[in-house]
Order: C-alpha cells, then structure tokens, then sequence
C-alpha cells in the first residue's frame, strides 16, 4: 500500500511540475504585495534603520497606500528635523532626509530650508562626481515640491558637467576619472538631468536636450531579454565592487527614463513594447525577499503606472489550467501594473498553437466578450473545439480610441502557455494468456478500468500475457498520456514495471514469459497485476488493480542471479511494535511488624548504655585546655567527631557506601592530626601536675 501511494505521489508530483512551470507569473500589484510590505518593513524603536531604509520603508507605505504608525512618523520627523537643520550633514543625508519631510510633512521652519538651499547649491558647484550632483540636485527638488522658490544658479553649467560624463553608447561615467561607463549610472544621470531642467530659471539649451533623447535610444538598444520576453537592463562591465544587479539596475533607468520624460514637452522615442517588457520584468519577480528589492519593484512599477512614454497594459490569466470537464471558461484580464481599469479595448484569441501538432494554428481570431461587472473578458472554450494538452494561447489587444494609443502600450501579440485537461474514455480492455503469437488467446477476459478488478490468470513459461484497452479524448482522439505502466509484483515483493507502447488506436503488450524467465529469477507463484496511467491533461489518471497470474517457472539453474534483497518496509521498522506486557514476581514474605520492633529496639540499646555510662562516670570540662593553641585543637577534635556522626546519618538517609567511605577517609586523618596534639597536650598536663 506504501508503494502504491508513492507511485501516486509521483504522478501528482509530476502534474504540479508541469502545472507550476507553465503558470503565468504575470500578475498586477495585489494585496499580496501589501502584506508582504508589512512583513518585510517592520520598525525597531520607532525607526526602520538608516535614512536610505526609511525613505525606502515610506515610500513603499505611501505607493501602496499602506498606513503609517504615528509614533514611527513622529519619531522619525524628529531625527529628519535634526538631521536636516545640522551643518554637518552630508548631500545624501540631505536628499534622503528632504524626501522623507515630502512623505511626513514634518514642521520645518522655512529659514532652514534657505540654509539647506544654500548649502546644496554650493555642494552642486564643488561637486567632482555625478552621484554629488544627484544627491544634490535631489535635494533641491524635494525643498521645491514643498512649495520654496528654487532656481539653480548654473543650469546650463550643470547640465554640461553632467551631459560630460556621457558615453557613445547611451552609458554613463560616475566620475571624470573613472573610465567605465555605467547603467546603473545612466538612470541617475537622467534623474538627475530631469531635475537641472526643473530647477532652471530659464531656457536651456535645447540641443543638449535633443542630445540626451538620442542618448536614451541608444541605452534602449542595450536591453536584454529573457525567453519569455521580459526585457531588463544589466551592466556591460561586471564589477564586484560597483555592480548592482539587473532589478536595480533596471529600476535605476525606468526612474530616470520617466523622470527625464516627466520635464521634457516633446515624446521620446522609445517603443511601447520596451516598456511593456520592463513592466513585464518587474511584475515576473513575484515577491521580492529583501526590502530593496522590493522597494525598487514597487518604485519601478509606480513610474511606469504614471509615465509619459507608454503606461503598459498587463494581460493575465487567473488559471492556466482549464478544465473542459467543468467547462471553464478562458478568462483574461487586463489592467495597469498597479491593477487599475484599462482604457476601453478589445482583447482577441488569434492564435492557439498545440505543443503537439506542428502543423500550425489549432484555431484563429476569435474575440473573448468583456463582463463589465467583473472586469474580465472571457470565452468559452468548449466551442473552440480544442482537445486535452499543453497549447500556447496567442493574444492581440486592440484599442478603441486613437488617442489612448499613444498613451499605453499592449505590446501586440501576447503568448501565454495553458493546459487543458479533460476525463480521458478508457474502453475496450482486454487481458488473456495465450501459447503463442499466432494461436488462439486460451483465457480471454474483458476489463473495466474504472474500478478495480480481480483477475485470475495462469500460465508457464512458455505461454505470454496479452493486455490491450483504448484511451480516447473527449473529442474522440487518441490519447497518448505521459506514463502508461504495468507492474508485476511477485508474492516476495519482487517488483517487475513494462512500459505499454500505443500501436495505432490501441495500447497493447504482450509479454513472453520464455524470455522474461531470466528477469523475474525462476520465481514461480502468485503476480499481482497493476496498471498505471497518468497525464498532466489527465483528469481521471488512476492506478488500478487488474488480479493476479499464476506463473509456473522452471526450477532456476546453479549460476542463475537470485532476487535483489528487498528493502524493509519503513512502516514495519520505525513503526509502533508490539506492546510488552510484564508482571514482576510475586514479593518475598516479609517478618512481623513486632520483630522488626524489637531489632530497632536492640540496635538503639547501645546508645541508650553510652549515655547511662556517661551519666554515671560524670561529664565535666575541668580538664579542657585553657591555652589557646591546645584549646583550638581539642575545638576541632570534638568538631571532627561530630561530622562523624553527621556522617553516619547522611549515610543513613542519602549518601552511598562509596561517597560515605572517601568522607570518613579524609575526616579520620584530620581527626588524626587533630587528636594527637589534643591527647599529647592532656598527657604533658598530666605529667606536670603529677611532678607538682
């Protein structure tokens, strides 16, 4: 039963695999996201760590619209306030500081932003690299969107010192220095462009702007794709030191691209389909582990929810598994990354490729109707007239109106993998023993596979099995599923698996027991009978139990290879064994409750004789040493035999023979020691007053 049940793990294992790789990982931002949030962002004392983690934290909270603890925000207005009004604090300190006051609004008196202006204005002017100009230029667009006049000094300069760093390629430099061109740095160059083009007082010069467009067509050459068409952007060096990875280094372009769109009157020249593989990129991450990744997830995402080059459209599926048992239908969605309603459009089926047939298209061009309710469009797929299997499922989304075309980007053709799956007919099945290929089958029996039978067949070796049955779709094709098994297991344990080839409409196997004596080592008797059928598309897969045949063998020759040791049953060896039931001998007779009075009595009559004795011979102290030395020693003897006595009660109550035995040891030579100075000084004492 064991291995019945793994053998049935194994095919749903096998279902799942191929369930999960091919499920669509395209899904809007959801609640999902949400409480991952607030997993991940969880403050310590009030604060979510240093400046750059909290304006992650917050800004995460305030873009999915998350509430915020009061005594977190009170507590961090607090270090910003003082963070912002210190001299000492640095251009990036300030840019993240000034960007959390935007989320909080924390009280801040405007003569503090006079001196912050200042101070950034003048860091713009020493700055030697282009992340000082970003921090900078990041801070006085932060003082700006709270509402203070602010105009940079040296527009043009500014933007020529950045516009210098820029590589043929679309790249950029993050110093004068440093001769590799960067991704990553690209993004921040554009932010940080966008903010001298809100800062300028004036008009800048607009042929460096033009410039910089062509800069950003050359970075979009650069993208790179992954199988399934997502596109991402990655650094072309690989430094162990400066390299970001492809999320933030992707998210470092998306928020300079739109940022840089954000100021710019005219359109970029950048494809919808580019911007939709990046949203495509950012959403197939699912939910990012580390809170800078997913901070940079979800800021990537809210650019492009609300750019000026191509908000994406996303198509999901809710199920990629339909059932044409249930009747399923094909749903498709379509919305913002951030879930919102798309514009009005028309969602078409154009294409259904089966991973079977390579003959082209199963099916063409047909439009999924729009439940206004639910926001869905749907299909039902029973008209399709398509079978069980894995198909590839092609797309096109068209928009109604002219002028929403130029604001969003469907990305043409989609494709998305589904299965189908059905109840497989399993009819005419057949199972018969007999002689030889072309006679006739001695015992010939019919088989019903939707139950378990109990056939009882016999043969020898020189007579074969024979098994056939037919596997038809719901559309009366023939199935071919992934496993179609049959499983001998002799009355040892000994187990035997046959592969069933399909022989045109039919599964059939004959097996010849003259050459499979060898295989199943001369082992006569009983073979229980299985047959296992399972497919990803099949929703009836079963393993069934057909009987047993009798199988005489002849007797095994002296060299022939005896049976593999089979291995023990878990269940009978880690199991529970059987209960032991134990009765202790009967107690010995005990004496009498007198008698055992009358030995306590007997043992306690010599102390009771020791303290008569000492009653009548008279217990006096005229004789212990009234000098101090012999004093202490007489003190310690008297001591050491008490302990011996205390002793001899532990031994009584606790102690054991060979702990009692070490004590007494080391007691009886420090009475040793102690006694003979006490008894040599009641001789010497003797002695004299005898003389006297």
């Amino acid at each position: 039963m064991a291995r019945d049940l793994g053998f049935l793990g194994l095919l749903v294992l096998i279902c799942a695999i191929c369930f999960a790789s091919n499920a669509s990982g395209i899904r809007p931002i959801s609640d999902a996201h949400r409480s991952a949030a607030l997993e991940l962002f969880v403050p310590i004392d009030g604060s979510f760590g240093s400046l750059e983690e909290n304006y992650e934290a917050l800004r995460t909270f305030q873009v999915l619209k998350l509430e915020r603890s009061i005594e977190t925000s009170r507590k961090t207005c607090v270090d910003i306030v003082e963070r912002i009004g210190s001299s000492t604090s640095k251009s990036k300190d300030l840019f993240y500081a000034l960007r959390i006051n935007n989320i909080l609004g924390c009280q801040i008196h405007s003569s503090i932003y006079d001196d912050v202006d200042s101070k950034l204005q003048a860091a713009i002017k020493n700055a030697n690299s282009l992340l000082e100009l970003y921090y900078s230029i990041g801070g006085l667009l932060s003082i700006k969107d709270q509402g203070h006049d602010v105009i940079l000094s040296d527009a043009d300069g500014t933007f020529h010192a950045i516009k210098a760093l820029s590589q043929s390629d679309g790249r950029w430099r993050y110093d004068t220095n440093n001769a590799e061109s960067s991704t990553f740095a690209a993004g921040k160059a554009l932010e940080a462009l966008a903010g001298v083009i809100s800062l300028a007082g004036g008009e800048l010069d607009q042929s460096m702007i033009g410039i910089v467009k062509n800069d950003i067509a050359k970075l979009f050459d650069s993208i790179k794709s992954y199988d399934d068409g997502t596109l991402y952007f990655d650094e072309k060096h690989v430094d162990a030191v400066d390299y970001k990875g492809p999320l933030a280094t992707s998210t470092s372009v998306v928020q300079g691209v739109t940022a840089f769109a954000a100021v710019n009157s005219g359109k970029l020249n950048i494809p919808g389909d580019k911007m939709l593989g990046l949203a495509n990129f950012f959403l197939s991450i699912g939910l990012p582990g580390s809170t800078t990744d997913f901070f940079n997830q979800i800021e990537s995402l809210s650019c492009l929810e609300n750019n000026r080059v191509s908000i994406p459209l996303i198509l999901s599926l809710p199920a990629t598994v339909l059932s044409l048992t249930s009747k399923d239908q094909l749903k498709v969605e379509v919305t913002t990354v951030f879930g919102s309603a798309a514009p009005p459009l028309t969602v078409n089926l154009v294409q259904v490729f089966s991973s079977v047939s390579k003959d082209g298209p199963v099916l063409e061009n047909k439009e999924l109707q729009f439940d206004s309710e639910n926001a869905i469009y749907y299909l039902d797929i029973l008209p399709l007239k398509i079978d069980v299997g894995k198909y590839t499922l092609v797309f096109q989304i068209s928009l109604h109106d002219s002028e929403h075309v130029n604001i969003y980007a469907t990305g043409g053709r989609q494709s998305v993998v589904s299965y189908l799956t059905g109840s497989i007919k399993v009819d005419k099945a057949e199972i018969g023993i007999s002689d030889s290929d072309a006679a006739s089958v001695e015992s010939k029996q019919k088989l019903d596979l939707s139950k378990d039978t109990s056939v009882l067949l016999s043969a020898n070796h020189l007579q074969k099995l024979r098994l056939s049955f037919q596997l038809t779709t719901p559309l009366g094709h023939t199935f071919k599923p992934h496993q179609v098994l049959l499983k001998l297991r002799h009355e040892t344990k000994v187990e035997h698996i046959f592969v069933i080839e399909s022989s045109a409409r039919q599964f059939k196997l004959v097996l010849d027991f003259l050459g499979l004596v060898e295989r199943f080592y001369y082992l006569s008797g009983r073979y229980d009978i299985e047959l296992v059928v399972g497919d990803a598309a099949m929703e009836n897969s079963f393993i069934r139990a057909l009987g047993y045949v009798d199988l005489d063998l002849p007797e095994p020759p002296e060299k022939a290879a005896r049976p593999p040791l089979q291995a023990l049953d878990p269940y009978l060896r880690f199991g529970p064994k059987q209960e032991i039931s134990h009765i202790f001998r009967a107690p010995e007779k005990k004496p009498p409750k007198e008698l055992s009075l009358a030995f306590l009595a007997l043992t306690v009559l010599p102390l009771v004789g020791f303290l008569l004795g000492l009653i009548h011979l008279g217990v006096n102290l005229k004789a212990f040493p009234s000098s101090a030395v012999p004093a202490a020693f007489s003190i310690l003897f008297h001591a050491g035999i008490a302990a011996v006595l205390l002793l001899y009660v532990l031994f009584w109550l606790k102690l054991d023979l060979f702990t009692t035995l070490k004590i007494l040891g080391l007691l009886g030579v420090f009475l040793l020691f102690v006694g003979h100075r006490t008894l040599s000084h009641l001789a010497s004492a003797s002695t004299k007053q005898k003389a006297a």
